[in-house]
C-alpha cells in the first residue's frame, strides 16, 4: 500500500481536522504571522455572516446583458424585474 494519500483521503482528512490543526498547518506553509492569520479568519467569519443562506431571498442586483457573441450591449437587467420568472444564477471562474 502506498504511503501517499489519495485526493479523496486528503480531503476527508482535512474535513475532520480541527480549526487549530488547520491553523498550525497553514502557519507552517505560509509566510504570515499568527496575528495576521487570526485577523484574516476574523474577517472571513464576519463576511460569512453577511452571505445569503440557502433558501433565503437573493439580494437585488443589476447586470449588463451580453449579446450572442458575449459582447457587452450596454443594456442592463435587474433581478427584481424578473420576479415570478425562472432565474438561474451560475457562479464560476471564466478566466
Amino acid at each position: 500500500m502506498s504511503s501517499e494519500l489519495s485526493q479523496d483521503q486528503r480531503a476527508m482528512r482535512h474535513s475532520t481536522m480541527s480549526m487549530e490543526e488547520r491553523k498550525k498547518i497553514w502557519l507552517e506553509i505560509s509566510d504570515i504571522s499568527e496575528a495576521e492569520f487570526d485577523a484574516l479568519m476574523a474577517h472571513q467569519l464576519a463576511r460569512q455572516a453577511e452571505v445569503p443562506q440557502p433558501g433565503s431571498q437573493a439580494p437585488d442586483f443589476e447586470l449588463e446583458l451580453l449579446d450572442r457573441q458575449r459582447l457587452r450591449t450596454g443594456d442592463t437587467v435587474r433581478l427584481s424585474s424578473l420576479h415570478g420568472k425562472p432565474v438561474a444564477l451560475l457562479f464560476g471562474s471564466y478566466t
